[in-house]
Order: C-alpha cells, then sequence, then structure tokens
C-alpha cells in the first residue's frame, strides 16, 4: 500500500521538531517526519550553543524572538518536557560609539515592538555587574535580562516526542532520494529509503544539508554550510556562573557559563563555507586570546581540546531564514538558512510554518520578507551582528 500523509517534513532537528509539534497541535495529526540519521540531533541541533536572544536591529526577527523566548520560558507546562531555559540574559558590549549608537537604535526598536526587558548600559554599570571585565576601552552596553539559554537537544526531544505521541510519524534512519511533481510543477510525493509517500506538502527542514533537499525539485537553494567551532573550559569559579552571555562587539567573541566552567565562542573570519565538522586544535589559541583580552583572569583558563566540538551554520547570502512556499514549486516549503539562530527561533518558525500550510497566512511577521524570491527580486536583510 502507498503510504500517505499530509505534510512531509524532510529533517528531524529542532526546526522540523517544531514544525511537527505546532502542525498537530493545530489539527493536522497525518505528519510524516523523515530524518537520515538513527537518532536524532546528530545534526546542528546538538552541537548548538543554545543562545536566545531578541536584543536585534531587524524587527522580525525581534517579532520571532517575542513569541519564541516566552514559548521556552513555557516550554515544560506546554509540552512536558524541560527547555532548560535560563533567563540570565545577554550583555552586548560596545567599544566605540559607533557600537553604542547601533545598540541606541536597536533598543529603541525593540522597546517599540513590546520588548519591556532591554535596557542600555553604561561603562560604570558594566564595570559595577562584572568587574572581572577589562572595561578601560568600553564606552557602553546593553543588556537584556530575558534573554538566556536552553538545551536545543532536550528542546527538540520534547517537541518531537509530543508530536509523535499525538499523531505524527517519525522515520529514523530514512533517507529521502526524490520526489515526484505533477505537470504544474507541483509536488504530490516523495521517495524514501523506506519507499514511496504520497503528500502534497514537503517541508525543506533538512538544515546545512537543505540545498540538496531542494535540488530535487530543481531550486537553486542558497545555502551553504559554514562550520562553527565552540571551546569548552575546564571548571573555573574566578568569574560569576550568574553572567549572561557576554558579547565583546570588538572582536565578535562571546562567552557564557556552561556547568562548571564557561563556554566560548568566536566566529573566525577566515572560515570558508564547507561540510567541515572537525575541530581544528589551532582555534584554541586564537580564542583564548581573545578571551585573555576582554577577561584578564581567563589567562588562567584550562581547555582540554578533545571536549571542543564544531558544529556547522547553515548560511544564506544576508544570513536570514528563508521560509515559506517556493512559488514556482506549489507544495514544496523551506525552513532553511537560520544563519545561527534556528534554536532561538525554532518556536516562532513552527508557528509561522504551520500558519501557511493550514491557513495561508500567518500574523506573527510579515513572512514575505523571508521569501525565497527575495534574493531575485534584491530584497536582502541586513542585519550587522551574527553570531
Amino acid at each position: 500500500m502507498t503510504e500517505i500523509a499530509d505534510v512531509v517534513i524532510v529533517g528531524g532537528g529542532i526546526v522540523g521538531a517544531s514544525i511537527a509539534y505546532h502542525l498537530v497541535s493545530q489539527g493536522c495529526a497525518n505528519v510524516l517526519v523523515i530524518e537520515r540519521e538513527t537518532s536524532l540531533g546528530k545534526g546542528s541541533t546538538g552541537k548548538s550553543m543554545g543562545g536566545v536572544r531578541a536584543q536585534f536591529s531587524i524587527p522580525i526577527n525581534i517579532q520571532m524572538s517575542l513569541y519564541s523566548i516566552p514559548f521556552y520560558a513555557s516550554f515544560e507546562e506546554e509540552v512536558g518536557h524541560p527547555s532548560e531555559y535560563r533567563p540570565q540574559g545577554y550583555m552586548f558590549v560596545a567599544t566605540n560609539e559607533a557600537h553604542t549608537e547601533y545598540l541606541r537604535a536597536n533598543y529603541e526598536t525593540q522597546v517599540d515592538l513590546g520588548l519591556k526587558t532591554v535596557r542600555m548600559l553604561s561603562v560604570d554599570d558594566i564595570a559595577s555587574m562584572y568587574p572581572q571585565l577589562r572595561s578601560d576601552d568600553i564606552v557602553g552596553g546593553s543588556f537584556c535580562s530575558t534573554d538566556g539559554f536552553v538545551d536545543p537537544y532536550s528542546v527538540m526531544v520534547g517537541f518531537m516526542t509530543w508530536a509523535t505521541d499525538h499523531g505524527a510519524e517519525l522515520w529514523r534512519g530514512t533517507h529521502l532520494t526524490g520526489m515526484k511533481r505533477d505537470e504544474r510543477g507541483g509536488v504530490v510525493g516523495v521517495e524514501t529509503s523506506r519507499g514511496y509517500v504520497a503528500t502534497r506538502i514537503v517541508i525543506n527542514a533538512a538544515g546545512a544539508w537543505a540545498a540538496e533537499v531542494a535540488k530535487m525539485v530543481d531550486v537553486d537553494l542558497p545555502v551553504q554550510p559554514l562550520r562553527r567551532m565552540l571551546v569548552p573550559t575546564e571548571p573555573f569559579d574566578q568569574f560569576p556562573h550568574t553572567a549572561p552571555m557576554i558579547v565583546d562587539m570588538s572582536t565578535g567573541f562571546h562567552f557564557r557559563p556552561e556547568g562548571r566552567g564557561f563556554l566560548l565562542a568566536w566566529n573566525d573570519p577566515e572560515e570558508t563555507p564547507g561540510f567541515k565538522t572537525n575541530f581544528d586544535d589551532a582555534f584554541i589559541e586564537k580564542i583564548l586570546g581573545l578571551a585573555a583580552g576582554r577577561v584578564p583572569v581567563f589567562e588562567n583558563l584550562a581547555v582540554n581540546p578533545k571536549r571542543a566540538w564544531a558544529g556547522l551554520y547553515e548560511m544564506t547570502p544576508d544570513h536570514h531564514p528563508i521560509l515559506g512556499q517556493v512559488a514556482d514549486v506549489p507544495g514544496f516549503y523551506l525552513a532553511n538558512g537560520f544563519s545561527g539562530h534556528g534554536v532561538m527561533h525554532a518556536p516562532a518558525t513552527g508557528k509561522i510554518l504551520s500558519d501557511l500550510i493550514l491557513r495561508g497566512s500567518t500574523d506573527l511577521v510579515d513572512v514575505r520578507l523571508l521569501s525565497f524570491e527575495r534574493f531575485a527580486e534584491d530584497r536582502c536583510i541586513e542585519e550587522a551582528v551574527v553570531l
């Protein structure tokens, strides 16, 4: 017998799991999720830093965060599984007036859109909050107390468990091998390593591998993988573990508490696109130099290279996601290219995609701004700070 699904989701990471949850919770139970790995979270989800923030400059990002962060705060109540949301905040530290003006303009936009927990900081504020920071070059900053961190793996499991408990089906260890289209170009089914599935709706949630899926319907999707490396430290007690994610805008170096130590991150500008998931030991010297430059006591940090890891961002030309149906391929929807924001915006993405599929529109954001067609129409979005 031919399998039939109302919706097929390709990819069982945090984005695909959120879409499955939102579809099922809105009454669409005949959902099939195809995951090529035998266990979930082996792509970008399990390697994410887990930061969530509403401190953006672009309204659409702020709006997605204003849905997602409260969702994470009430996740266990709604989904029955912990998100491990910790509202310790994000603090941006500026070392020149241009960055301060950027943060001030962002603050005004954030407040206008309803964010109530963000405030501007003076250098004295920052120095009194965290005297361990080198502050002689700091001119100001911003802080939002409801920003923070979640456990991406736990969130993914929570979304997927709820969805499958309420009617969705998950095929693990299953490869998508092709898609079938009708004479109008619309999707009518998918070919998989477990057989054919008839469906009129396919959602591409394949993360860094999304372009391969899109090629199956002759769509040239501008999503490239980019390695992002993270370095956890050994236990360290010379900096408060109640600290927020602290972002040094002069270098892009940022860090947050993790266990009894800290998790260090930096987007190396010399990194080139590609499916590189090996950790480069030379990165440790680079990031420890940046760490000690902003936090002098971090000169004493100990790290074990064997505990460091690398994951993949799924980058688009304007560092913003591609959401919605491809106009030339009816029934083929995209949820791709989050460029480092897939975890923090996963709840909003699930809501947006389920709205588009079940209602034909969404009132959460102006989703046309994130359409696939924006690249051909020269409507790229600019967000200055990409972490």
